[in-house]
């Protein structure tokens, strides 16, 4: 029996995505996991797996359009089997306008193929050609680090540094530098719009924790000497799989408000923070509490590289029930962090921190690390948010605990 495939919703408030690109053709057979098409959202471009096995029988909707959520894109079955496809393009045709304005999106892409290739037989991802459309970058004169040569945001970033001009030394200037007015992306205008409502709607309170992280260093030197580069431990590796474990013993901040009703989630998926160009996206580690922190790693950085090469897939950005936002790398020494609705708490961290502490009365060089947890009033309260961190300290601090 043929299968329709809708357009997935890939956030709690996506409206629409963009089809940026069809990677079964039709009559293309299909596998179940298999990669269909590439959906274009207003936080990144998202790969859709296949739900079900056969052949594509028929692409509803073109390339480059804007799609409702849940209207059907595309038939698949078994070979030459025969479907009503009168009444599946008209549901389509009842959801999705038949003049869709042109996006800006939709606009920049247009040049594509089809297949992610440009007229002169470039292979590139949406991202990669967006930015190099912004930055002057001739895509054919690149070389792509991607899959089957396909050239990627790092690609085109790394072009745009080798023709910067060399840096001049400091000169005072009378003349004032150009006021220019720039539009806001769709990544940006998401944000503002869900931290807006957030800050809004949700009853913020905040607890702070000053936490020694000299063992949990130490531990991760000792690793990291016997590992590969690409196989390193960060320290954020630690600090998620530490907030994880805690969460086991608090339901109420593993949690969601749906009406009148507390979801405590039986499942602990992280999101995670990742800084891109114009914004930040969150990408989710699923059942971090119940995985070894060296396979934790490994998927985390897997999902962080396709965040940044904005190829992420479906199951990328789907079901966080707790968030991590880390911006020590940044030297950010403390800051706090606005709740991912409709999580009920976000952890903030800051990078750690050299600095004199006093052991038994001696002054001695220790290492430090500060965390403020966000919380929303409405699931839980101080005292509660107070002992979370104060087991959260305990796996940090213990940082053994957290390879068990």
């Amino acid at each position: 029996m043929a299968t329709v495939v809708n357009m997935p919703k890939l956030g709690f408030d996506m409206a629409e995505g963009l089809l940026v690109r069809w990677v079964k053709a039709e009559g293309e057979a299909v596998e179940i996991g298999e990669i269909l098409a590439e959906i274009e959202t207003d936080k990144a471009t998202v790969e859709i797996e296949a739900e079900a096995g056969g052949v594509v029988l028929k692409h509803l909707v073109t390339e480059n359009s804007s799609v409702p959520i849940g209207a059907p894109i595309t038939v698949i079955g078994e070979e030459g089997e025969e479907f009503d496809i009168e009444s599946v393009e008209v549901e389509s045709e009842a959801v999705v306008p038949e003049a869709t304005p042109p996006s800006p999106i939709a606009v920049a892409e247009s040049p594509s193929n089809g297949d992610g290739r440009l007229p002169a037989g470039v292979r590139a991802s949406p991202v990669a050609r967006r930015l190099a459309d912004e930055r002057g970058i001739e895509l054919g004169s690149l070389s792509g680090s991607g899959p089957q040569g396909r050239i990627v945001k790092r690609d085109v970033e790394a072009a745009v540094s080798a023709s910067a001009p060399a840096i001049a030394p400091f000169q005072a200037s009378a003349v004032p530098a150009e006021t220019v007015r720039i539009p806001l992306s769709k990544l940006r205008e998401t944000i503002g719009r869900r931290m807006t409502a957030a800050k809004q709607q949700l009853p913020h309170f905040y607890v702070t924790s000053d936490l020694d992280a000299a063992p949990m260093m130490d531990l991760r030197r000792q690793l990291n000497s016997r590992m590969p580069e690409d196989g390193k431990f960060s320290v954020n590796d630690f600090v998620i799989k530490a907030a994880a474990m805690a969460l086991r013993e608090f339901p109420n901040l593993n949690a969601s408000l749906d009406g009148g009703e507390i979801v405590r989630h039986g499942h602990i998926h992280v999101g995670v923070a990742v800084a891109l160009d114009d914004g930040l996206m969150t990408v989710v580690a699923k059942d971090v509490d119940s995985k070894p922190i060296r396979q934790l790693s490994s998927e985390l950085r897997n999902l962080v590289a396709r965040a940044r090469d904005g190829k992420v897939r479906q199951g990328d950005i789907e079901g966080s029930t707790f968030t991590v936002s880390n911006l020590g790398m940044f030297q950010v020494d403390h800051f706090i962090a606005i709740i991912n609705p409709p999580e009920a708490a976000i952890l903030a961290v800051g990078s750690v921190r050299d600095e004199a502490v006093v052991v038994n009365g001696q002054v001695v060089p220790g290492r430090r690390l500060k965390v403020t947890l966000s919380a929303d009033h409405r699931l839980t309260d101080g005292a509660e948010a107070a002992r979370w961190l104060q087991v959260f300290r305990q796996y940090v601090e213990n940082p053994v605990h957290t390879l068990v």
